[in-house]
């Protein structure tokens, strides 16, 4: 079942949506997260690199291409930007950094990578603490090796 040397998140046995579950999460009954065995989609609001506009954008978990995506629509035919797992860093709640400017502070967390922060802001705070869940099983996995 383990495969040695690998992550346990990305050997394919790993089932991501029952390892969310495992951590409490009513994932059935959260709106706008779209979450399987192999991957999380959304929409969450992001915050842009170079002009800091606000703009809702539906992002890709997915733990077959080791990337978080992100596109302009649900279609998923106009990639925005990727955010490959070994690059992220951690993922936190910020309620500091951006509260001045996020359109909901209190739903505003951060992923961070060696090049840059991702600001995103989640449509209810149990999808945010979803969606933080998921993106840490990255993290945490390539942290280890």
């Amino acid at each position: 079942m383990f495969q040695q040397g690998v992550p346990l998140s990305l050997t394919v046995n790993f089932d991501l949506r029952a390892h969310v579950e495992s951590l409490g999460h009513n994932v059935a009954g959260c709106m706008g997260v779209n979450l399987s065995a192999r991957r999380c989609g959304g929409f969450l609001t992001k915050r842009g690199g170079r002009v800091k506009t606000w703009r809702r954008r539906w992002f890709i978990f997915d733990l077959d291409h080791q990337r978080l995506a992100y596109y302009t629509e649900l279609d998923e035919k106009k990639l925005k930007g990727v955010i490959y797992f070994q690059a992220i860093e951690e993922v936190y709640y910020d309620h500091l950094r951006t509260a001045t400017t996020s359109p909901r502070p209190s739903l505003t967390f951060c992923v961070k990578t060696y090049e840059r922060l991702f600001f995103l802001v989640a449509h209810s705070a149990e999808a945010m603490r979803i969606w933080m869940d998921v993106i840490v099983t990255a993290t945490d996995e390539h942290s280890r090796y």
